[in-house]
């Protein structure tokens, strides 16, 4: 008996350690940045500007602006939680085929990007991206897109402004949720300083939602996706079911590009 609880005493000591070191390096769990060297030219093959905001705390933002002079409007992007926009020639590519400009984003300590992580900051960062593509594109002509990660971020953005439309693909319900999914032993609600309530924020969006999502997605449940689009607007949104899709990949579906006709063809 005694020995029994011995072990339960250094089972619980390893538990709280490891509470505290979830907690500690959480950041380091959620993102996961590559970083690119200042001096880096972006490989797109459309004409593109590269350019940088400057946030309130003094962040320096990079992102590159696809330029076609489209007459249909601009697809504002955010990406996944890792990589960079380096990586993105494929969606510049599915994008500019509909006939649209685009603004890629890097986050904080993403790519070029500088600047301390935190929920708000980087809600205010997005925010000062939707107005800078506002002062060349009318709002009824903006489209915000998000994927993975950048889901939560995009679907914010659009709850708080009149973008035309809000594309989601492999969209979590909530970081909370998905970090218990993630991390079922650990109570993540109180953990977490990342939460981006993604089914609180749909159902303030006044534009049409569409979400794509793979049902073999092995990073972001299937059922995250359902879920999340049940709390859209009844009549508002669309849900394309991509069989056999995973979370990377889904362009490769035929389900997939069905998506991204309805929204932007």
């Amino acid at each position: 008996m005694r020995r029994l609880k011995k072990i339960g005493i250094v089972l619980g000591i390893i538990y709280v350690l490891l509470l505290c070191v979830t907690y500690a390096f959480q950041e380091k769990l959620i993102f996961i940045p590559t970083k690119m060297p200042v001096n880096h030219v972006y490989d797109f093959c459309q004409p593109y500007e590269e350019f940088w905001l400057t946030a309130d705390d003094g962040a320096k933002l990079n992102a590159v602006h696809i330029q076609n002079n489209s007459q249909k409007g601009i697809v504002l992007y955010f990406h996944g939680n890792s990589g960079n926009i380096s990586h993105l020639t494929h969606v510049a590519n599915l994008i500019t085929r509909y006939d649209y400009d685009a603004i890629f984003v890097d986050y904080r300590t993403y790519g070029k990007s500088t600047g301390e992580m935190s929920e708000a900051a980087i809600k205010s960062d997005a925010q000062l991206f939707y107005d800078y593509a506002k002062q060349s594109y009318d709002e009824s002509k903006i489209v915000v897109y998000g994927r993975s990660f950048g889901t939560g971020v995009a679907s914010g953005l659009a709850a708080e402004n009149d973008p035309c439309k809000l594309i989601l693909e492999s969209p979590f319900y909530s970081a909370v949720e998905l970090g218990k999914h993630r991390f079922p032993i650990f109570p993540i609600d109180l953990l977490s300083n990342y939460r981006f309530p993604s089914y609180e924020y749909v159902q303030k969006v006044k534009c049409p939602v569409y979400i794509v999502h793979g049902t073999e997605d092995r990073i972001i449940p299937f059922e995250q996706g359902q879920d999340l689009f049940a709390k859209v607007p009844k009549g508002q949104g669309s849900f394309y079911i991509v069989e056999g899709g995973g979370h990377n990949y889904l362009q490769d579906f035929k389900a997939f590009n069905t998506a991204m006709d309805a929204a932007l063809k």
